[in-house]
């Protein structure tokens, strides 16, 4: 009876079988004989209920049972990270609604309970609701679910998987979505394969606004863009972030300010400092302190004004905000990177960044001391290159005011035409004796006003100017109203404009004159005195005459300059003294100053012109 069993059950598997491949093994003799049994037909199945609008894919697994007792099925899309989880997290996921899961997860996302998370939304999302349907999420409390992998320190391959798997809810990725993934890229610095998310969000931003790249997806980008050194990347997208009208964080704006210096695209940079400067949201960006002081000084390297100024103006904000503080951090700008920026403003003529490093210096100094002298002389010497005359008289009237009761070498120094003040006397005869003269008649107009100016400064300025374009005679009338409308006394920079303005018109001996002359009042004689002495005897072509000099300059303390050797030397060879070229070689070595050669210069001199060709 057994062996019969047996061949009932597996008669209709051998019926399929080839008989004429394969024989079956049986005990009786005639088999073939035997009648077949009826085969019994399968019972009819009562066929499951359609599936449920909701459009669960995960409907179709057990809709009686939500947690089958069978191994998990190889077709569910969320990943079941643990097959019986504890009973507080079965009870949640079988009596929670959307908004309760919410609340639960804004909970314990304070205490980064994101396992937890995790395991309640995988079992959550195969549970029914309280109609008898599947629990179907929304889009942000799926973004909860990317988020708790995300703190797991799940791959941003394994985030695109997720998000890959909303559409078979019904949901659409938005923003946020994607920016989880970015975060993810963030970390492990997946530059190409961010930016190529980033170009799908701004693709599929045309057609659904959800999904369309905010701030912090920019930021994202950018960021890793920087880190990577890859700046003309992350122009490109920092371009992108201002055209949206999305603000730029601090840490990119930062950045984006250090990696276009440290490569040299200052323009750039300052295209985006302007465009920040024009958006609400973007205004209020400043980057730290020490980089404002490295940004300063690049720029003023590379005479960037505009840079150089925003600079400045980031550097005045610290000092504003250091001053609102409680308690106040006293913020301040080294003078030395201020005297550059008025050299910077002054080459490049840019009256904005004069008044913004004067304003910044005024403030540093908070009116406890006043700017130093080379402050003073900037000022000056950026006007003037300005043709602001009116303002560089004006600030060598503050000049005056603050250091002009120095002592009376500091004073010849400070006041010199022919040295700090050179730039102002430049400019007073840029346009000859017009402009000359327009100065002149203001400053005996302000010599009678109340209070009245009278400055001898700003007198031998106009004496030199004079001397510059080759009129004596307004240099002499200037020179003689200096005592006379102005009721001042000449000091030795007075003179020496006038010996200077003798000299270059070849009257040597008037010159003298003039030396003697202040000589037996009792006014001492400075180097540049000796010095202009000489260039008239060379004029002249008397170098005996310039040795003189020269030795009377040795003995009154004073040391020749390499320059009025080379002067002397010169034309001596020219005029075949050679004697007096040996003594100025010996003064030469006296002061051990190397003369060196003048080749090239003998070359020309010895040059025999011809009126032949060859």
């Amino acid at each position: 009876m057994a062996s019969m069993a047996i061949l009932t059950r597996w008669r209709p598997v051998i019926k399929t079988l080839n008989h004429d491949s394969m024989k079956s093994i049986t005990t009786f003799t005639f088999l073939s004989q035997e009648p077949q049994l009826a085969e019994v037909p399968p019972p009819e199945t009562t066929p499951l209920p359609p599936n449920p609008a909701s459009g669960s894919p995960l409907y179709k697994e057990n809709w009686r049972s939500p947690i089958p007792n069978s191994p998990p099925m190889t077709q569910s899309l969320i990943p079941l990270g643990q097959q019986f989880p504890p009973p507080r997290i079965q009870a949640l996921s079988q009596t929670l609604d959307v908004p309760a899961i919410m609340n639960v997860f804004a909970d314990w996302m304070t205490s980064q309970r994101w396992e937890d998370m995790k395991q309640l939304f995988e079992f959550w999302i195969r549970s029914l609701d309280m109609n008898g349907k599947p629990n179907k999420p929304d889009v942000s409390l799926y973004n909860h679910y990317l988020r708790a992998n995300l703190m797991l320190g799940a791959s941003a391959g394994e985030l695109l998987d997720l998000v890959a798997q909303m559409e078979d809810y019904g949901i659409t990725p938005n923003t946020a979505s994607f920016n989880l993934v970015l975060k993810a890229m963030h970390e492990a610095k997946e530059t190409e394969a961010a930016e190529k998310l980033l170009e799908r969000m701004i693709q599929t931003g045309k057609e659904s606004k959800e999904s369309l790249p905010d701030d912090e997806s920019f930021d994202l980008v950018v960021g890793m863009m920087l880190l990577t050194d890859q700046i003309d990347a992350a122009l490109k997208y920092i371009d992108l972030t201002l055209k949206s009208g999305y603000m730029l964080s601090v840490n990119v704006f930062t950045g984006c300010v250090r990696s276009c210096v440290n490569k040299g695209r200052l323009d750039t940079l300052v295209s985006i400092i302007e465009r920040c400067k024009k958006m609400d949201q973007n205004k209020a960006l400043c980057p730290p302190w020490n980089l404002c002081n490295y940004i300063a000084d690049f720029a003023l390297q590379e005479d960037n004004s505009e840079l150089a100024y925003y600079a400045l103006e980031f550097m005045a904000k610290w000092i504003a905000r250091g001053e609102n503080a409680r308690p106040a951090v006293l913020l301040s700008v080294d003078e030395g990177l201020v005297l550059s920026a008025l050299g910077t403003a002054g080459r490049t003529y840019s009256p904005k960044l004069l008044d913004g490093a004067w304003a910044i210096l005024k403030r540093s100094l908070r009116q406890k001391k006043v700017p130093n002298p080379e402050s003073y002389l900037g000022k000056i010497y950026a006007h003037a290159s300005l043709g602001n005359l009116q303002k560089a008289f004006s600030s060598l009237h503050e000049f005056e005011t603050a250091h002009g009761d120095s002592t009376k070498e500091a004073e010849e120094d400070f006041f010199s035409p022919f040295t700090t003040l050179h730039p102002l006397v430049l400019a007073c005869s840029k346009m000859g004796f017009a402009t000359l003269d327009s100065v002149y008649y203001q400053l005996e107009n302000l010599s009678q006003a109340d209070p009245p100016y009278k400055s001898i400064a700003a007198l031998n300025c106009i004496i030199l100017g004079c001397a510059k374009t080759w009129d004596v005679d307004r240099a002499y009338q200037t020179f003689n109203a200096i005592d006379s409308v102005f009721g001042l006394t000449p000091n030795i920079h007075s003179y020496n404009g006038l010996i200077c303005a003798f000299g270059k018109l070849r009257k040597r001996d008037e010159a003298v004159k003039v030396f003697e002359h202040f000589i037996s009042l009792g006014l001492k004689p400075n180097a540049m005195t000796y010095s202009l002495l000489v260039d008239s005897h060379l004029i002249e072509r008397d170098q005996k005459a310039a040795l003189s000099t020269i030795v009377e300059m040795v003995s009154a303390g004073f040391e020749p300059s390499k320059e009025i050797l080379k002067k002397v030397r010169r034309r001596c060879t020219r005029e075949m003294d050679y004697e007096t070229d040996d003594r100025v070689d010996s003064l030469a070595k006296t002061f051990k100053i190397r003369m060196g050669t003048e080749n090239r210069r003998d070359m020309l001199f010895n040059l025999e012109f011809s009126t032949d060709y060859a």
